[in-house]
Order: structure tokens, then C-alpha cells, then sequence
């Protein structure tokens, strides 16, 4: 078993730190309101009922900030 990597499987391992770096510097609540943030975030690209759509997931952040 070798103990080199590929480009890919460096890209991996850096890619998982950047995520985990990313969640820890949200601290508690933010990474728990990071779910209701993305869904809100994803559903105002939707052109004339987005942002009605995502007011219960902007809703749901506020409440657990």
C-alpha cells in the first residue's frame, strides 16, 4: 500500500478542510441555521414566487439566531 496520493485525492483532503474550517467558523447557531439559509437563498432565483416561497426559511433562520 502506498502512502502517495493522487492530484484528485489532494483536491479531496482539501476540499473536506475547507468545509470543515467553513462550518467551525459559523459557530454554534450558524450551522444549524445553514440549512433554512441555502433553501431560502436557493428558492429567491425563482422568478415572481421566490421570495414569498422562502419567507418561512428566512423565518426559520431568524428563530434559531
Amino acid at each position: 500500500m502506498s502512502l502517495a496520493r493522487t492530484p484528485e485525492q489532494w483536491l479531496r483532503v482539501v476540499a473536506w478542510f475547507v468545509c470543515g474550517a467553513a462550518v467551525v467558523s459559523l459557530g454554534g447557531c450558524g450551522a444549524a441555521a445553514l440549512p433554512c439559509r441555502l433553501t431560502a437563498a436557493t428558492l429567491k432565483i425563482v422568478p415572481v414566487v421566490g421570495h414569498a416561497a422562502a419567507t418561512p426559511f428566512d423565518m426559520c433562520a431568524s428563530a434559531i439566531d
